[in-house]
């Protein structure tokens, strides 16, 4: 199948937004896969904080519905750094419970060349994505569907899910893809 343009980015000096069509059907998908998971499941948790592991691994075939939102996702990525050739993404799963947040990070660690969040389930007052820069914190309320993409140098968390209900999003990574 050949891989459309994906709608139109809204973009700042370091933020690109854009949206996912057919959101609520492929996070339904998402939620209800996801939910099904078992601990045997997940290749690995990574980013032990306040009690709870901030990053989930597992194999992408373990729920369908993520291919179309890592293709989507891969698009934009494309796009947004004029490449002509296939990306590597790696993703995750980040699940905020009431009370939670996500501490100050970035992404910058290998060979990334872009980062991104996809916003999967976020109920109202469930934390805000904190943009942090030396002089000023920039606050962006997700919803879901949303893709939000930045450099991987961009320090950034999640302020506290003050909502009773889970805050799920998906972390992604996009680098080159490896030679060997």
């Amino acid at each position: 199948m050949a891989r459309q343009n994906p709608p139109p980015l809204v973009t700042n000096s370091r933020l690109h937004i854009g949206f996912m069509p057919d959101s609520e059907i492929l996070n339904r998908q998402i939620i209800e896969g996801y939910l099904q998971l078992r601990e045997q499941d997940f290749l690995r948790r990574s980013h032990f904080f306040g009690g709870r592991y901030e990053n989930l691994y597992f194999e992408r075939e373990r729920i369908p519905a993520i291919a179309r939102v890592l293709e989507q996702a891969e698009s934009y990525a494309q796009n947004l750094l004029q490449q002509t050739n296939s990306l590597r993404s790696g993703f995750w799963i980040n699940d905020m419970g009431p009370g939670e947040s996500t501490t100050e990070h970035d992404h910058d660690e290998d060979d990334e060349m872009l980062s991104a969040v996809y916003y999967v389930q976020v109920p109202q007052d469930s934390g805000d994505l904190v943009i942090v820069d030396r002089y000023s914190r920039t606050l962006l309320t997700p919803q879901a569907g949303m893709f939000v993409f930045f450099a991987p140098s961009v320090v950034h968390s999640v302020s506290v899910n003050r909502s009773a209900e889970r805050r799920i999003s998906m972390g992604m990574n996009f680098g080159p893809v490896s030679k060997e």
